[in-house]
């Protein structure tokens, strides 16, 4: 309702077609054209996404070898498993080498190897992009995710790392801090945070303090 988005520089409202330049999306359903071949499809984004001629073949192979489909190029996409459709809308998302990568529940509905196989992939872009991937599944985000963020009901509840917020998710977390001021009233102040347990003071080195505060956490797998 207010406020301003940029990405990359560009504003999202003034600049529309150079910010989503700098994003590629995956669904979770890709969007695919099924009686194209894997190869006219890709011609067929290349062009969308107004890759310039002379570097839209190369661009072409790059991306297709990136996700292991070349060798799928004459193949109709109407008869490609699914773990093979995601790495053809995972190709079209990469495609003009965007700085962000969105991706939404990307292995939903695959088998085991083709989990393997799309995690893989993953992990390999976040060497040259910023890959975002958006999950219900915890396992999920423990296998391919640096940093994680938490969203309840549109507010962001958590971020760290997978494994800090594991042990959030154990029910309590201890923070320590290093507090100037008087000893009581910081432990009022302290106390009165919603979440906190217990607070323990360390000794005193002049006017600092060590604060130990152990702070109750409810964070549910369906906040994800």
């Amino acid at each position: 309702t207010e406020g301003t988005v940029t990405i990359d520089g560009h504003d999202i409202l003034e600049d529309p077609e150079q910010a989503k330049k700098c994003i590629g999306y995956l669904p979770e359903i890709p969007p695919l054209y099924f009686d194209m071949t894997v190869l006219e499809y890709m011609n067929f984004a290349a062009d969308l996404k107004k890759i310039p001629k002379d570097k839209k073949a190369t661009m072409i192979e790059e991306v297709m070898d990136m996700v292991k489909i070349s060798d799928m190029r004459n193949r109709l996409i109407k008869n490609l498993s699914k773990g093979y459709r995601q790495r053809v809308g995972l190709a079209e998302a990469i495609m003009g080498y965007p700085e962000v990568i969105i991706l939404d529940e990307p292995t939903v509905g695959l088998d085991p190897k083709q989990i393997i196989e799309i995690r893989d992939l993953i992990k390999s872009l976040k060497e040259k992009h910023t890959v975002i991937l958006s999950s219900h599944i915890l396992s999920e985000v423990g296998a391919v995710c640096d940093y994680v963020l938490i969203i309840s009901h549109g507010k962001l509840v958590a971020s760290d790392t997978p494994e800090n917020l594991g042990k959030l998710a154990e029910g309590s977390n201890t923070l320590n801090l290093t507090v100037k001021g008087e000893k009581d009233k910081i432990r009022t102040a302290l106390g009165q945070i919603e979440g906190v347990k217990n607070v323990t003071v360390a000794d005193a080195k002049e006017e600092f303090y060590q604060m130990f505060c152990e702070l109750k956490t409810e964070i549910e797998e369906n906040w994800l």
